[in-house]
């Protein structure tokens, strides 16, 4: 259990096992922290410690973690966010397994750094569909925004909503265009979702525009 700082930003973290490094971004919309995973179809920490060196943290802002709001470019930030991180455990090369924003978190940290990401698992990604259009963004950011503010008197809200906003203003999964997808080479493997917040059409999207995934269709327990 650590916090890796850097100016106003700092990052709880946790590592487990050993190997060949692993990051995991968790689910839990803006409240993505470790602890969610808890909650999850599987338990990666437990299940790849065996094997890797796996990499949890709480994102900026959630959980145990905190900085300023990144207004212009939050999805860079956060890329940015697990960069810096990775880099401060002298890490240069690593997997990353995204479940629910995860997924939306991994595939920009791909398109900002290629060239680092190896492989992606990418798990019940959210994403815009004609079924959860008017309620999915709002979902995803209004009761982390309410509780931040409200833990942090130096934040405003209606600034903490803004943001949230921005995130979730555009389509498809929000952090990268189609476009970006299917220019992805980066190996993938995708394991689409099957309720409103992780629309089994976002899944099944993306294994088909990028061109180095493999889809796992029917990957739950029954």
């Amino acid at each position: 259990m650590s916090v890796w700082e850097r100016g106003e930003l700092a990052l709880y973290y946790e590592t487990y096992g050993s190997g060949y490094p692993l990051l995991l971004i968790a689910p839990g919309g803006m409240n993505s922290v470790i602890s969610f995973w808890n909650r999850a179809a599987f338990n990666p920490m437990e299940i790849f410690s065996r094997h890797y060196w796996v990499i949890a943290m709480d994102q900026r802002n959630a959980g145990r973690s905190k900085g300023p709001l990144e207004p212009d470019d939050p999805w860079a930030g956060y890329a940015e966010d697990q960069l810096g991180l990775m880099s401060h455990l002298g890490i240069d090369r690593f997997h990353v397994l995204g479940c629910c924003i995860g997924c939306s978190y991994a595939l920009r940290l791909i398109e900002r750094a290629p060239g680092r990401v190896s492989a992606a698992v990418i798990e019940q990604p959210i994403g815009i569909s004609e079924e959860n259009r008017a309620v999915l963004p709002q979902h995803l950011y209004g009761r982390w925004a309410e509780a931040l503010a409200k833990s942090r008197p130096e934040l405003n809200l209606e600034a903490v909503r803004a943001l949230g906003k921005k995130m979730f203003s555009g389509d498809f999964v929000f952090s990268v265009s189609r476009e970006f997808v299917k220019s992805c080479h980066t190996p993938m493997i995708v394991m689409p979702g099957n309720n409103l917040d992780h629309p089994r059409a976002i899944g099944n999207e993306i294994a088909a525009l990028a061109p180095s995934s493999e889809i796992i269709p029917e990957w739950r327990q029954p």
